[in-house]
């Protein structure tokens, strides 16, 4: 496949993507039309689009935006700080990597959303409490695609770093780091899906904050258009920060 045809595709994709939404959302709203789906379950996608202005004008939601954003974006320099620190630590000290593993790898399937209440006496009914339960629950899995990607680096290329005679910390910095960071990349990401869904999720439980709040509070109106729109804005938060990290990797990686 030569390189004008490569383009073509990459172009194509967004409008192929926006297709599919498209036609997705004209679907639901055809079966709900025709009482194929329960209207007071999903409301029609014409009077969610409809709730927007009502949500955004009279709930605040651009400010409870900001808060869950800047909420997502504290936890999430944090996981990616003290995260790579840990797969970089477990890599260094095989002994402590043997002894922590397994445990790192439980708990990032564990449901660390209950612990809130926990979180709640320690940090109060504060934005510490939503920032805290991102991190806890997303620090696992940068670990380990951390401690994946430097444990994968080619032998070759350790090799060649010491032929040249590299220093440990040059061999880290020069070959090891570079070598992991598309799976240290991976890690952030998910980790960042799982900092999204303990922010919310807290915000849902305790009423405090932002998105997740809201939510709430529009869930307990039944204001199901209302409730259907502030999930799109949970979801937009998620584009945002995606975006954001592909830019990242790009600017790390300008040659690949």
């Amino acid at each position: 496949m030569n390189t004008l045809a490569i383009a073509r595709i990459h172009r194509a994709a967004p409008l192929i993507g926006l297709l599919v939404v498209v036609v997705f959302i004209v679907l639901i709203e055809f079966l709900i039309r025709i009482g194929i789906v329960n209207r007071f379950i999903v409301p029609p996608p014409s009077e969610i689009i409809g709730s927007f202005k009502r949500v955004i004008v009279e709930e605040d939601i651009i400010h409870r935006f900001f808060v869950t954003a800047t909420e997502c974006l504290t936890a999430g320099v944090m996981l990616t700080v003290f995260g790579v620190a840990g797969g970089v630590l477990l890599h260094r000290f095989k002994l402590l990597q043997q002894a922590t593993e397994t445990w790192i790898a439980a708990m990032a399937s564990a449901p660390t959303v209950l612990m809130y209440p926990l979180f709640l006496v320690i940090f109060g009914r504060s934005a510490w409490t939503m920032i805290m339960m991102g991190f806890v629950a997303a620090l696992p899995p940068v670990i380990l695609k951390t401690l994946e990607g430097l444990s994968s680096t080619r032998r070759v290329l350790i090799d060649v770093g010491r032929s040249f005679n590299l220093t440990p910390t040059q061999q880290f910095w020069k070959i090891l780091f570079p070598a992991a960071m598309p799976t240290i990349f991976v890690g952030i990401r998910l980790g960042l899906i799982f900092a999204l869904i303990n922010i919310v999720g807290v915000e849902f439980l305790i009423n405090f904050g932002g998105l997740g709040a809201l939510i709430n509070d529009l869930a307990e109106r039944y204001d199901l258009a209302g409730t259907y729109a502030s999930i799109c804005f949970v979801i937009l938060v998620s584009v945002l920060f995606f975006m954001g990290l592909e830019k990242v990797e790009r600017w790390l990686r300008p040659f690949e």
